[in-house]
């Protein structure tokens, strides 16, 4: 028996993720108040292994997502600075199409999902983490990964170490 978090006994196991508070708290997210870096706008500064890069396009990168709800949790990101959806240029929008389709069909090669979450969340009040950069999520799902785990425990048990996942993904790019 564990103690819920108003300190009364209850039935529930805990698994506790505490590298999220830091995300939740404002690690790697340029929020009103401090002064960080758009994490997309510096990633493709470094090099592909050290900034989790998958492919570089030319208007546009894949990236693994630092805080995945999946294995395999791709972003597809513009390398321009824009919130908006209806702010790209064709060519950034069709490209963004582009590796977002070829990203499906490189993780079902590495992995083999049985579907995939795509989605952008336009402004922080959708639920975007950095909402001054555009991105699209991947996220591949497999039966069973919603189990009680991120329902009940607000926590996802990820597999696989994210550069491990890269490199697995990069390889089969």
């Amino acid at each position: 028996m564990t103690i819920d978090g108003g300190g009364m006994p209850d039935g529930w196991q805990r698994l506790w993720a505490p590298h999220r508070l830091d995300y939740l708290r404002g690690e790697n997210r340029p929020l009103e108040g401090n002064d960080i870096e758009c994490p997309f706008c510096r990633i493709p500064q470094l090099k592909d292994q050290d900034g989790l890069i998958v492919f570089r396009g030319v208007r546009a990168f894949v990236v693994m997502n630092l805080y995945p709800y999946n294995p395999g949790h791709l972003l597809v990101c513009t390398y321009r600075h824009v919130a908006d959806l209806t702010d790209l240029s064709n060519d950034e929008r069709n490209e963004i199409s582009e590796l977002s389709s070829h990203a499906m069909k490189t993780i079902r090669k590495v992995s083999s999902p049985a579907g995939f979450n795509l989605g952008m969340n336009q402004g922080a009040v959708s639920g975007a983490g950095v909402a001054e950069h555009i991105h699209q999520h991947v996220v591949p799902r497999w039966s069973g990964d919603a189990n009680f785990m991120p329902i009940i425990g607000k926590t996802k048990v990820l597999p696989q170490l994210l550069m491990l996942t890269r490199d697995e993904i990069a390889q089969a790019w």
